[in-house]
């Protein structure tokens, strides 16, 4: 049953990735389950989507990318790790030979094999994403791009000292393309956080740029004519409200909305 027939719209299923790592690592954890394992997620991400009017839900690396696409209006691929240079063609001497289930900060080869065919499946299916600081690299990696191992110290700071959630210092500003989805939702510039130490270097197949620091580094990508957007800052941990957490959720809803049409023509 369609909207138009009476019924309650649907609130749209945005998943959302995370990070898995050993029990042994949570402070005051029982020493018997140590080596068992916990899927991490940052709530905020939840939080802000809820509020947005959307359905958050958490995606483990075992749930099947293109199996969980057929049931997803929008998928958030969260911040984290470095994506181990393998994926792109960097320098492998830096990997360190560490599990990242006993260092969430260590590559993780299981997370970016994940995050990298969710990314393909959703956009397979024309389901918008929302990539975050790494998510915007894991997007960036999937359709062949490649990145800055380390950004050099500059004008801008990039990996700041600040705590979350913060609304950034004024020396990262972000200015954006006209007649892009960042600039629709930001206007011509905004000031943002960041905590990141690598960027997107060449941008993969059909991406394009449409927000930089005043340093040129890349803070957003889109892919033109698709539901699709990265941000190098955490929206989730801006202190003041990002329109980007309200973007992912309205762009789903108008996929459900689709999909419901497409039903309901279907039914006559």
């Amino acid at each position: 049953m369609s909207a138009r027939d009476g019924a309650v719209p649907a609130r749209p299923l945005i998943g959302v990735t995370g990070r898995r790592y050993r029990l042994g690592l949570v402070g005051g954890a029982d020493e018997r389950y140590g080596d068992r394992c916990a899927d991490s997620y940052m709530a905020d991400f939840a939080t802000r989507i809820a509020r947005a009017g959307g359905l958050p839900v958490h995606l483990p690396y075992d749930t099947d990318a293109t199996d969980v696409c057929a049931w997803l209006a929008g998928v958030v691929i969260s911040g984290g790790q470095d994506v181990h240079p393998a994926r792109w063609g960097g320098d492998t001497d830096v990997v360190r030979d560490v599990d990242p289930r006993t260092d969430p900060m260590a590559h993780d080869p299981a997370r970016d094999e994940y995050e990298i065919g969710l990314v393909r499946a959703a956009l397979e299916r024309g389901i918008p994403v929302l990539g975050v600081c790494r998510g915007l690299q894991v997007l960036n990696v999937a359709l062949g791009g490649t990145l800055v191992a380390d950004l050099p110290p500059g004008s801008v700071s990039h990996l700041s000292a600040e705590a979350a959630p913060t609304d950034g210092t004024v020396d990262h500003v972000v200015t954006f393309e006209k007649g892009s989805i960042a600039a629709g939702l930001f206007g011509e510039r905004t000031t943002t956080n960041s905590w990141h130490h690598q960027a997107v270097d060449r941008c993969g197949t059909g991406l394009v740029v449409t927000g930089r620091t005043g340093d040129g580094v890349i803070e957003a990508v889109e892919l033109p004519g698709a539901p699709v957007l990265g941000v190098q800052w955490h929206p989730e941990w801006m202190k003041s409200e990002d329109p980007t957490m309200t973007w992912i959720v309205q762009a789903a809803a108008r996929l459900l909305a689709a999909r419901g049409e497409r039903t309901h023509r279907s039914e006559r």
